[in-house]
């Protein structure tokens, strides 16, 4: 090729390709979410390429060569390095919080708190509450040492996200890219994990209400830690806000018969449970020591943390621990749970796969697999069981039993719960008209899929895959509250049920959607572009709501639309653009799905 040619080859190519690559850079150091000095040098390195090319352009062939391969040489290490650190988590949200002059004592110890900016409230953090050995009940943690309540614990055991999938998601979530450079460090981890958080107002005030909050995350995943959950801004309505951590995954709902056996209480599978309760327990305990009032508890949690607030309401260990209970989008109260729950039977199973998994033919040989290694692995631990000890029966029994432990519940669901789980699922094969049915049918069976494919005939015609989501979201969610709250107010318990309708620029009426605005946490999740004025105002509502219930048992008060009791089968509150009683639409689609229940438990009773 002569030498001009080439040389325009050179400058239409090159630009173009350079282009293509920088974006392509720049779109995956957002994703990767790593530290933002690599991201700067990756910068440097494609301007100094670029230099580099142009100034080499007539050199001989392999000089040219070698410059692509020391450029993409370079970024592969890069990219290598450009991951999440891992950090001690601060429990404030500024520079040099201000250390409160007193301690806090409690039975764990001194604790040296901190305030807000705004010093109207006191933070206690990183407060551990019990000690537990692997696969053993937890035990009461006792000391005189000082502690500081500056910074959470660490988190929980859980396996690693990928942080390229966690941005994936967000930019589904949110509908379009907003990038941020921003790095986003991973709190740190440890099977010694059980802490809890302390928030409450800079007042002299005793005897405040108490609302403990139980993280969600298919009770693989979370932490106590997370800001949709924050309890400043409870705190600000004078109500004292902890948040918990329990043990998580195989660390926490691993079930083995030799480990029943071995059990002063003859338990085995529900280990983060356990943690649930000796952490009540150690409340009330120190509920005076904070200002607290021990009579005055509310237990509150969504999906994996809702199902563990259901499975304390029907559990003999956590009765008189609490009085209230909220639940968001997840219970186990319903004839057969659809996630959180499974049978000894299931478990064992899982167990037995664990074992051969590590190459262990005893517990003990499984005791000593380093905790890195086990978190990994590819058996799930993601259900509580009937243990005969902290469920000594399914919570659905103790409800008809008359047997639960709330006087008053709030609970509720979003509109879209399923799509989170559904969507990824079928991401490459969307759901259609022409495969509902099927996909209907190995979710149900085949009676029940026609059943619901009629029901939901011309809804299919106009949308088949928002049709699927929705169906799936009440058999997952939607329907287990329905069913909650029905077998609660039958046994007495003022009810008030919600549905979650507001749509925003982020998760929405997703799963987990609501959190962020019942607990006042819009600012702190570092979203600015996907709420308006009309969602601040809705979280103001919705923390009224909140803090009103944990107060009296009661969501009513000056300044919020009225919310009536729940009655059964009746209208739910609406809790969106709209703040309002709403007739609940899915009544046909229960009576449809509890049919199916039906018949499954009799097969399985065969």
């Amino acid at each position: 090729m002569p030498q001009k040619k080439k040389h325009i080859a050179f400058w239409i190519i090159f630009p173009i390709v350079m282009v293509i690559i920088a974006s392509l850079l720049i779109f995956y150091f957002d994703l990767a979410n790593g530290p933002l000095v690599w991201f700067i040098v990756e910068l440097s390195l494609i301007v100094a390429f670029i230099v580099i090319r142009i100034l080499f352009r007539d050199r001989k062939f392999w000089v040219r060569l070698l410059t692509w391969v020391g450029f993409f040489g370079t970024t592969v290490a890069i990219i290598a390095l450009c991951k999440p650190t891992t950090e001690i988590k601060s429990a404030a949200y500024y520079s040099n919080p201000t250390p409160i002059a007193e301690t806090l004592n409690v039975t764990s110890g001194k604790v040296k708190g901190i305030y807000n900016v705004d010093k109207t409230v006191k933070i206690y953090a990183g407060i551990r509450y019990a000690t537990a050995e692997r696969w053993k009940e937890p035990v009461a943690y006792v000391s005189d040492k000082e502690i500081d309540g500056s910074y959470f614990g660490p988190r929980s055991m859980q396996p690693a996200s990928n942080p390229l999938m966690d941005s994936l998601v967000d930019i589904y979530a949110e509908k379009g890219w907003h990038p941020d450079y921003t790095m986003h460090p991973y709190q740190n981890m440890s099977e010694d994990s059980l802490y809890l958080n302390i928030w409450r107002p800079n007042t002299d005030a005793t005897n405040l209400p108490i609302l403990v909050y139980i993280h969600g995350g298919s009770l693989t995943s979370g932490s106590s830690a997370y800001e949709a959950y924050n309890g400043e801004t409870m705190a600000k309505q004078n109500v004292i806000m902890i948040t918990i951590q329990y043990r998580l995954g195989v660390f926490g709902y691993f079930a083995h018969p030799d480990l029943k056996e071995e059990s002063p209480n003859h338990t085995t599978g529900n280990y983060g449970l356990l943690d649930q309760i000796q952490a009540l327990k150690w409340i009330n305990e120190n509920a005076a020591s904070f200002g607290g009032d021990k009579n005055n508890i509310t237990i509150a949690g969504e999906s994996a943390g809702s199902s563990s607030v259901c499975a304390l309401c029907t559990s003999d260990l956590a009765a008189g621990l609490f009085k209230k209970a909220i639940g968001e989008s997840s219970s186990l109260a319903i004839k057969l749970a659809p996630h959180t729950y499974r049978t000894e039977e299931e478990a064992y199973k899982t167990s037995a796969n664990i074992l051969s998994e590590f190459g262990c033919t005893t517990i003990e040989q499984l005791r000593k697999v380093d905790a890195s290694k086990l978190v990994n692995t590819s058996y799930s631990n993601s259900e509580m069981m009937m243990d005969g000890y902290a469920l000594k029966k399914d919570p659905y029994q103790v409800y008809l039993d008359g047997q639960n432990n709330e006087e008053a519940l709030l609970n509720g669901y979003n509109v879209l719960e399923s799509d989170a789980f559904v969507v990824p699922q079928f991401l490459f094969s969307p759901t259609n008209a022409g495969n509902i049915k099927s996909r209907l049918t190995s979710y149900f069976n085949e009676e029940t899929a026609n059943q619901i494919c009629e029901l939901y005939k011309d809804r299919i015609a106009q949308d088949a895959f928002s049709a699927f989501n929705e169906i799936i979201s009440v058999y997952w969610f939607i329907m287990p509250h329905h069913s909650w709250s029905n077998l609660a107010l039958n046994n007495g318990v003022d009810v008030y049920r919600y549905q979650f309708t507001k749509e925003n620029g982020f998760y929405g009426t997703y799963h987990s959607g609501e959190m962020i605005y019942c607990y006042g946490n819009i600012d702190r999740i570092g979203k600015p572009f996907a709420y308006d004025q009309k969602d601040y105002d809705l979280s103001k509502i919705m923390v009224t709501y909140w803090s009103n219930f944990a107060k009296t048992g009661n969501p009513n008060g000056e300044g919020v639309a009225t919310w009536n009791k729940y009655i059964a089968n009746g209208q739910v509150q609406e809790l969106g653009v709209n703040v309002g009683p709403i007739n609940d639409k899915y009544l046909d689609l229960y009576t449809i799905i509890d049919h199916f229940l039906e018949t499954k438990i009799a097969e399985l009773a065969a």
